[in-house]
């Protein structure tokens, strides 16, 4: 996703940031469940070097990193977020 600034991407409820945290962390939990390994959401986290500045960005490309790992993402959360995301003109 294209840089803009941090207060669209917070705004509004459910914001476009916790939109596709939610998407991409939903998939790692999958991820893991698939693997039979135990999870939990700060291994989620760490995973995804969320601390980066571009979060939406870094989100972004955890979501493709796990989709070609096979994993199968819940097409309802992505949908959202994508929805989101082109609302406050980030591409498609």
């Amino acid at each position: 996703m294209a840089r803009r600034g941090f207060d669209s991407m917070i705004a509004g409820e459910p914001s476009l940031l916790r939109l596709v945290e939610n998407a991409v962390v939903d998939l790692h939990r999958r991820w893991y469940r698939v693997d039979g390994r135990a999870w939990s959401e700060p291994v989620a986290y760490r995973w995804l070097h969320y601390e980066d500045p571009d979060p939406v960005a870094r989100l972004a490309e955890g979501l493709q990193r796990l989709t070609d790992r096979g994993v199968e993402a819940d097409a309802g959360l992505v949908n959202l977020a994508v929805a989101a995301a082109r609302a406050l003109g980030y591409p498609a």
